[in-house]
């Protein structure tokens, strides 16, 4: 039996590129879209998308209630995708969600109307699978180089920094790295804002220019060594292995899950 599988953002860059990939899984099923215009259409009538008889539509909770799917993917901006990954726990279908920018306090009442509901969710900052073994390595790594920067670059159309996967990272190294504050003690920033924003004592950087797609290196630094932990993604196909894995992953869970490398073998 194939999954049926709702995508919203048909027409964005990684949106169109799950339309895509789920097209050309022979498992899944394209079952609707969710777009912000185009309502009451179907995908044939997007220029560059597969000619599918799949009905596009422009309100969410219409779209759960008409269609009958198991999976949710939402690879879009983090004010609607907060609101659509309640809306798909509330109707019991299971979210992927590749969006990044929800607050703690965001993620924590997603886990607990998926909890409430027995209803599985993975939320990744990346689906690239490299990105997620570059920050377990990084893990790894700060338990014996503990002075760590972390810089990311992205794409200038990137509305949050730090990116997601910063972030996530750098709460990955506090769980191996006890805090400390780096640098010399009496630092002072000539221009504000030229270290970077700083979590635990860790530095992080962002970087957003045309030209990038996603991109971020892990440097540590000890007595006469440094180690860097880079990742490049050069295009978005390079997350559709991730977001392809949580798709059938999710579907064997009963709550929330957040960061591909807690559903790798």
């Amino acid at each position: 039996m194939k999954t049926k599988i709702i995508i919203a953002g048909p027409r964005g860059k990684m949106g169109s590129e799950a339309v895509w990939m789920v097209h050309n899984e022979a498992s899944f099923e394209l079952a609707a879209c969710i777009d912000r215009i185009n309502d009451g259409k179907t995908l044939k009538d997007i220029e560059s998308l597969p000619a599918l008889n799949v009905p596009i539509f422009e309100d969410p909770e219409q779209c759960f209630q008409e269609i009958d799917a198991d999976v949710f993917i939402d690879l879009t901006v983090p004010e609607v995708g907060f609101e659509h990954t309640k809306l798909a726990l509330l109707y019991d279908i299971r979210p992927v969600v590749g969006t990044s920018g929800f607050s703690k306090e965001q993620i924590d009442a997603l886990e607990d109307l998926s909890i409430t509901h027995g209803t599985g969710c993975i939320i990744a900052p990346n689906f690239a699978v490299g990105a997620v073994l570059m920050m377990a390595f990084a893990k790894k790594a700060a338990k014996y180089l503990p002075d760590v920067e972390i810089v990311e670059q992205h794409h200038d159309q990137k509305l949050d920094a730090p990116s997601g996967t910063a972030v996530k990272t750098a709460n990955m190294i506090a769980e191996t790295r006890k805090s400390k504050q780096q640098g010399h003690p009496d630092e002072k920033e000539t221009l504000e804002g030229a270290r970077g924003a700083s979590t635990d004592g860790i530095h992080i950087h962002s970087v957003r220019l045309p030209g990038l797609i996603a991109h971020q290196e892990v440097l540590f630094g000890g007595p006469g060594q440094t180690l860097t932990i880079r990742h490049d993604s050069y295009n978005r196909a390079s997350f559709m292995e991730g977001v392809k894995l949580s798709v059938t992953k999710v579907m064997e869970l009963n709550e929330l899950v957040y960061g591909l490398e807690n559903i790798l073998e």
